[in-house]
């Protein structure tokens, strides 16, 4: 039975806390940049706090402890054992004599992970783990506020792997349902319940009507109990008021139990009486419980594949006969690595395989490596190819998402090795009908090892949807009495068995003349027998035809809207890119319209745009070298860098694209500038700067990612961009603009406690550079409060900040 609905045993509601800095901003009007302080220095106010959540009714209450990470807390004096220890103890103190239990909080690193930062996962895990073993007497652990699915990943697994309590995870959507990062809700609960999360849902961010659509959502795809903390609507940036009172928010977040809400509190801006008018109504309601059908899927943060029509998993990352990626793995040559995955996701592989399978190799240490470098430049997600569990686990342990494992077998060592393993991560998991004795010949057999196989993922608690079955091509040169059985094998566990099968297709022709005509044959034979997920070439433009156009005959493809516009016009048929950026392509080059055209002028600019908007940066390097043979570096720049970027702004400005893949585009970009300025300086010359501007996160404000992204776009239009970090002094700015005669500065401020911080800054910018123009942002901030502290320009995100220094630089 669930963990957390064991401490919680004939209940039909579980009610949280409220917003915890909500109540200590209250309490003490300067509460600090690590306002987890005052679990030391003011014990009996923290302790208060909690008292007042648990009079008001809440089942638990979250330890003080929201911001102690290393990262957050360096230079506050004190360790994360001492500050999470004191929380810990404050709460335990504060709920003597009642039945309220203590949940262990944990929120962000407040650092980027990889691939858009510099923190690796890893690392992150480390950190994570020092703080769950620092919560030593919790009863439970709230992760909460996440925004990055590979963070929540490293904090559930550390969570999981250095404790036996419960886990309530809870990511922070906005109203276009993904989160910052362009998680999606799906995702979110795929990866936190395969990873054996005991209860999943929302916390901050929006207030509880904006919430009922999250939940919708998230009601189709898990079984697990759901959380909704909503904040108590929006802030009014001038007082930090909250516009939605304890009545309100109550009724509007009882509006989610027809959906299965379970547990429910508040976070922003609600108090103890939030808690008490949520009692109020919830204690006179019913729990609905949900059963969903949820359907055979693997996903990566940005993007969900649901597997309910044939899906193209993508074969070339696989040694196995092909010399030139066999020598890439050998040397290194991630960037061949790369290309293949770009090229196959623009030709229609949904999913790729990955297998590193090459003798005198690190097999381990190189899948590792090619799984981070393929999710910084592709959302597809990832198939693990191997039979080696050692491997596997390395692979799935550092892969952000739902992948699928390929493979285990009907053998007993198979078995036993790769299931527990597929269980931990909550993958998908391919098997293969073959046992000690072989491939069999016979359909019965190749049955009977595939329910075998079902039979023992079952008993591990491994889904149905998430098993597929492969029963195996053989060559038809040399078995060509058993290709028959194989599709009638295809058939039998598809229709009889209700499981989803998966084929190497292009493994019929082994040994053939004219393979292309045997596959493509084979490949639609298959289909019609039930096939699923074949594993073939997207670059065979036959082989994606034939998966098409049986969606479309299948009535798979909708109002054949897919169909249409893929082959309406042959030669320019629409293809997106790896990452998610649509191109046009026109006998195979990226096409551009409107105010884009210089930047794809030429086939050789084209390529540019596909090398950048893939991450491919060995590439992007070569292009840029041979342009520069003919073109001058600040040509190169304006006219095809530039509107390169803009491109990949707009498309994120659309939705079409996430901050992952904005952060690629830039960062692939910046190995063109590198390759331009050594061309500049070797010439004798000087790289000339677009401009410079100062960027800095305000007095009191200890959250800096929303700049450091906005650092990496503007770094990468040009500018010289000066950061003085997190909790800088007005003076600080004031000293750099007029040190270095700058002409526009970016301030940052996430917590409403720092905008005044933000207002005194940008008076003292004005009075002592009043030709200095000042763009400010941040989550807590408004236009309108913009304008009334005097700034120039309101930037929402990184997109924005660069369209203000184009217009003032």
């Amino acid at each position: 039975m669930n963990k957390l609905l064991n401490l919680f045993q004939d209940r039909e509601f579980i009610f949280l806390d409220g917003g915890f800095g909500t109540m200590l901003q209250q309490a003490v009007p300067d509460i600090g940049k690590v306002p987890e302080v005052l679990n030391i220095t003011h014990p009996e106010i923290v302790q208060k706090i909690h008292k007042a959540y648990i009079q008001a009714g809440s089942d638990i209450i979250n330890t003080c402890s929201f911001g102690v990470s290393e990262y957050k807390i360096e230079g506050c004096g004190y360790t994360v054992e001492e500050l999470i220890g004191a929380a810990v103890a404050n709460a335990k103190k504060a709920s003597e004599g009642t039945n309220a239990k203590i949940s262990l909080d944990i929120g962000p690193l407040g650092r980027l992970l990889e691939p858009n930062g510099n923190l690796t996962f890893e690392e992150a895990y480390e950190m994570f783990k020092r703080q769950i073993l620092a919560g030593k007497g919790a009863d439970l652990i709230s992760i909460e506020t996440m925004t990055d699915l590979y963070e929540m990943k490293a904090a559930l697994l550390a969570a999981k792997e250095n404790t036996d309590l419960p886990v309530i995870c809870t990511m922070s959507f906005e109203a276009n349902r993904r989160t910052f990062t362009g998680t999606e809700v799906k995702a979110m609960a795929m990866v936190c319940e395969g990873l054996g999360a005991d209860a999943v849902g929302m916390n901050c961010s929006l207030g509880p009507a904006e919430f009922r659509p999250l939940m919708e959502e998230l009601a189709q795809w898990t079984t697990l109990p759901m959380v909704s903390k909503a904040n108590a609507g929006l802030p009014d940036p001038a007082t930090g008021i909250y516009h939605v009172d304890a009545k309100d928010f109550a009724s509007v977040t009882a509006e989610l139990i027809p959906l299965g809400v379970k547990i429910v509190g508040g976070c922003c801006g609600t108090t103890p009486a939030f808690i008490e008018a949520l009692r109020h109504i919830f204690d006179k309601q019913a729990y609905v419980p949900q059963n969903p059908e949820i359907s055979a899927a693997v996903c990566t943060p940005e993007r969900t594949v649901i597997i309910d029509q044939p899906r193209i998993i993508g074969e070339r990352i696989n040694p196995t006969g092909k010399k030139k990626l066999k020598e890439a793995l050998k040397n290194g040559d991630m960037d061949y690595v790369l290309s293949q995955a770009a090229d196959q996701v623009r030709d229609g592989a949904e999913i790729l395989d990955v297998n590193a399978g090459v003798p005198g190799i690190d097999e381990k240490k190189v899948i590792v490596n090619i799984v981070k470098a393929l999710q910084g430049i592709t959302d597809a997600p990832l198939q693990i190819d191997s039979n080696d569990p050692e491997v596997i686990e390395a692979a799935l342990r550092v892969y952000s998402g739902k992948a699928i494992v390929n493979s285990v077998n009907g053998e007993e060592k198979s078995l036993s090795a790769i299931l527990p393993i597929v269980k931990k991560y909550g993958a998908a998991v391919v098997g293969l009908t073959l046992d000690e004795d072989g491939i069999p010949k016979t359909v019965e057999k190749r049955v009977e090892i595939a329910e075998r196989i079902l039979e023992r993922a079952l008993a591990l608690g491994i889904p149905r949807r998430d098993i597929y079955i492969d029963c195996l091509t053989l060559t038809v040169s040399a078995e060509q009495e058993n290709a028959a059985n194989t599709l009638k094998a295809i058939r039998y566990v598809k229709e009889s068995m209700g499981l989803k099968t998966v084929l190497g297709v292009s493994n019929i022709s082994f040994g053939l003349p004219n393979r292309s005509l045997i596959n493509h044959n084979f490949l639609q034979m298959a289909l019609t027998s039930g096939l699923d997920l074949p594993i073939m070439n997207p670059g065979a433009p036959d082989m994606v035809r034939a998966v098409d156009t049986y969606r479309l005959i299948m009535n798979m493809d909708k109002g054949a809207r897919d169909y249409i516009s893929k082959y309406s016009q042959e030669l320019s048929a629409a293809v997106p890119a790896a990452n998610g950026v649509s191109q046009s392509v026109s006998a195979g080059k990226p096409e551009a319209s409107g105010h884009q055209e210089a930047a794809f002028e030429t086939a050789e600019s084209g390529e540019i745009a596909y090398a950048i908007m893939n991450g491919l940066s060995g590439k992007c390097k070569s292009l840029i070298s041979a342009e520069l043979e003919n073109r001058e570096p600040m040509d190169v720049i304006n006219r095809t860098l530039i509107p390169i970027l803009d491109q990949a702004g707009q498309d994120f400005e659309k939705g079409a694209i996430f901050i992952p893949q904005l952060m690629l585009c830039a960062s692939t970009a910046q190995s063109a500038f590198d390759v331009i300025k050594e061309k500049i300086q070797s010439s004798g010359g000087q790289q000339e700067s677009r401009g410079t501007i100062v960027i800095a996160t305000v007095k009191g404000d200890i959250h800096d990612i929303g700049k450091n992204i906005v650092k990496v776009i503007l770094d990468n239009y040009g500018y010289h961009v000066i950061d003085l970090g997190k909790d800088v002094e007005p003076q600080a700015v004031v000293d750099a603009v007029i040190r270095d005669h700058v002409k526009l500065v970016g301030l940052s401020a996430l917590m409403t406690t720092t905008l005044g911080s933000m207002a005194e800054t940008i008076q003292a910018v004005k009075a002592a550079a009043p030709d200095c123009r000042i763009m400010v942002g941040g989550a807590v901030l408004t236009e309108d409060y913009a304008k009334e502290i005097g700034a120039d320009y309101y930037v929402k995100d990184a997109k924005e900040s660069a369209d203000a220094a184009k217009e003032v630089l």
